[in-house]
C-alpha cells in the first residue's frame, strides 16, 4: 500500500473515497466532533447530519456507510466510519477504525482512498498502521480471490504537513508492513514452514536489512549442551535451528543496555507423545508466532536504526511423536546445567526457551524479553483480548507495558509470586517442566524465570492473541502479528 500525506482542503481532495469519522451522540450534530467532518457536512448540504438523524448510520464503533457522488466534493464517494463514544475514542480505536474502512473498501474493490486525520504524529501513525493491517488477507494459497481488491493508495488528510508527520508516517509504514510480514510467516502451513525454512527466511531478511545472522544446527547445539531444546526436536525428522540475529548500532554507548528478544518457534506442535486432541490441531502451525514476531521486530529495527543494541534468539523446532521422541518422565540437562524432568511433552515451548535464555546471557544481553504462544492457561485467564505479561523486574515490565499502550496492543500484568514456585518440584531432577493444573500460565513463566535470572526479564504469553478465531471489522481471521508493534516501540522508545 502506498501511503502519503496531504494538506489540501477536504473539498479539493480527488479520491475514490473520502473517509470521515463520526461519533455516537444523542444529537446528530454532536456526532460531528471533528472540524473536518463539520466542514464536509456543510459542503454536502448536511449529508452527514442527515445520515445520523435518519438512523442509517449511528456512529457505532467501526460501523461504515458509503455515500456516492457527494455534492461539492471532488471525491467520488464519501465514507463515514463510526468512532463510538467520543470520550472513549483513542489511538487504538482510531487504528482499528482505519482498518475497518480499508476492509469495507477492499470488499467493494475500491483501490484508492483518503482519510481525514485530526491530530498529530500519534494519530497519523495509528491511522497508517490500521490501514495497512486492514488491507491484509491470508489468502496466498487461494487460486480464486474472493475478498475484493486491496487498497493500493491511501492518503492521510492532515491540517498541515511537516517533517514530524512525515517521519511518523514512515515509521508507521515500517511497523505495519512488518506486522503483515509476520502474519505471512505465521499463516504458512507447517509443510511449508519448517525450522529450516524459517531459518532461511531469517537469513534472507538479515541480508536484505543489514543484520548479522547465525544459525546453530543440531551439532553445534549438542556441543554446547542444549539438551532441553534438542530433546523437544528429537521426535521429528525435521532438524532444529537456533536463529540468532544481531543489530549493532554505530553509536551505541559503551556499557549500555543490550536487549535480548526471544521468540518461541515451534513450527508445528502435535504435543509429542503427550499428543494433543485432533480438534484444532491444524492451527498448531501458529505455535511459531512468537519467533515470527521477534524476526519481524528485527526487520523493523534494522530499518529504523535505533541506538540500542539488540540480539534476537529464535529456537525453532517441530514437536512430533516419532519413534525417537522424548517420553514423559525423561530427564534432560539444559545449557545452564540444570536438569528438567519432562512430565508433559506438550509443555515444550518452555524447554526450548530455557536454553535460548541461557545462550542470550552468554551473548552479553543485559535485559531479556520473550514472546511465546506458551500456554492454554493464559487463554483461560485473559481470553483472546490481552497478552499476559510477566516480569522479574518492575522497571522493565513498566517499559514493556508503556510500549504496548503506545503501540495499541492490549497487555495485562500477571503475578510471579514466589509461592507459585512450590509447584515446580521434582523428585529426580532440579525441576519439572509443568506444575499442577492451577495457575498454569504463571508456573510456566516461573519455569522460564529460572533460566532468565539474574537478568531483568519479561515474558509475554501470546497464546490467546496471536491468532484471531473470527474476522473483525478491522482485521482478517488468522494470524494477528502480536506483539511485534510493542517490541518495535519498546526498542525505539528506549533508544
Amino acid at each position: 500500500m502506498e501511503l502519503r500525506l496531504t494538506s489540501l482542503p477536504v473539498e479539493q481532495i480527488e479520491t475514490e473515497a473520502l473517509v470521515v469519522l463520526a461519533f455516537q451522540a444523542d444529537r446528530p450534530e454532536d456526532g460531528l466532533a471533528h472540524a473536518a467532518a463539520r466542514r464536509v457536512d456543510e459542503a454536502t448540504g448536511g449529508w452527514l447530519t442527515e445520515a445520523l438523524r435518519s438512523g442509517e448510520f449511528t456512529g457505532k464503533l467501526y460501523e461504515t456507510l458509503v455515500l456516492h457522488r457527494p455534492p461539492n466534493l471532488k471525491a467520488r464517494r464519501l465514507v463515514l466510519v463510526g468512532g463510538g463514544k467520543r470520550e472513549r475514542f483513542g489511538s487504538l480505536e482510531l487504528r482499528r477504525a482505519a482498518g475497518a474502512v480499508v476492509r469495507a473498501l477492499r470488499s467493494r474493490s475500491v483501490t484508492e482512498a483518503a482519510m481525514v486525520v485530526e491530530g498529530g504524529a500519534e494519530e497519523v501513525s495509528a491511522t497508517a498502521e490500521g490501514a495497512i493491517l486492514g488491507n491484509y488477507e491470508p489468502d496466498r494459497y487461494k487460486t480464486e480471490k474472493k475478498n475484493g481488491k486491496p487498497v493500493e493508495r491511501f492518503t492521510l488528510a492532515v491540517p498541515a504537513v511537516d517533517a514530524g508527520l512525515e517521519a511518523a508516517l514512515e515509521q508507521a509504514r515500517i511497523a505495519g508492513e512488518t506486522q503483515n510480514y509476520v502474519r505471512d510467516l505465521v499463516a504458512e502451513p507447517a509443510n511449508r514452514m519448517t525450522p529450516s525454512v524459517l531459518a532461511e527466511r531469517a537469513r534472507e531478511m538479515a541480508a536484505e536489512c543489514g543484520l548479522e545472522c547465525d544459525v546453530l544446527d543440531a551439532g553445534r547445539m549438542n556441543q554446547l549442551g542444549m539438551g532441553a531444546l534438542l530433546g523437544v526436536a528429537q521426535g521429528s525428522a525435521e532438524p532444529p535451528a537456533l536463529i540468532v540475529l544481531q543489530y549493532r548500532p554505530q553509536l551505541a554507548a559503551e556499557g549500555a543496555v543490550h536487549l535480548g528478544l526471544l521468540g518461541k518457534a515451534v513450527t508445528f506442535d502435535s504435543g509429542g507423545i503427550s499428543i494433543k486432541p485432533s480438534d484444532g490441531m491444524d492451527k498448531m502451525k501458529y505455535d511459531m508466532a512468537g519467533g515470527a514476531a521477534v524476526i519481524g521486530a528485527m526487520r523493523a529495527i534494522a530499518q529504523l536504526k535505533p541506538s540500542l543494541p539488540v540480539t534476537a534468539l529464535i529456537p525453532a523446532v517441530e514437536n512430533m511423536p516419532g519413534g525417537r521422541a522424548q517420553r514423559p518422565g525423561d530427564v534432560v540437562r539444559t545449557l545452564s546445567g540444570k536438569t528438567v524432568e519432562v512430565l508433559n511433552t506438550d509443555a515444550e515451548g518452555r524447554l526450548i526457551l530455557a536454553d535460548a535464555l541461557t545462550y542470550a546471557q552468554r551473548l552479553g544481553c543485559t535485559h531479556l524479553v520473550d514472546a511465546a504462544t506458551l500456554t492454554g492457561a493464559i487463554v483461560v485467564a485473559l481470553g483472546h483480548v490481552n497478552v499476559g505479561a510477566f516480569g522479574s523486574d518492575q522497571a522493565l515490565l513498566d517499559r514493556v507495558l508503556a510500549a504496548a499502550r503506545a503501540a495499541g496492543e492490549k497487555f495485562w500484568p500477571m503475578p510471579l509470586d514466589d509461592e507459585y514456585k512450590e509447584q515446580l518440584k521434582s523428585v529426580v531432577a532440579d525441576l519439572p517442566n509443568i506444575g499442577n493444573r492451577w495457575g498454569g500460565a504463571i508456573t510456566a513463566a516461573m519455569f522460564l524465570k529460572e533460566f532468565a535470572d539474574p537478568l531483568p526479564w519479561v515474558h509475554l504469553d501470546i497464546a490467546g492473541t496471536a491468532w484471531l478465531e473470527e474476522a473483525k471489522p478491522y482485521m482478517a481471521k488468522g494470524p494477528t502479528g502480536v506483539p511485534v508493534r510493542t517490541l518495535i516501540r519498546l526498542v525505539m522508545d528506549w533508544s
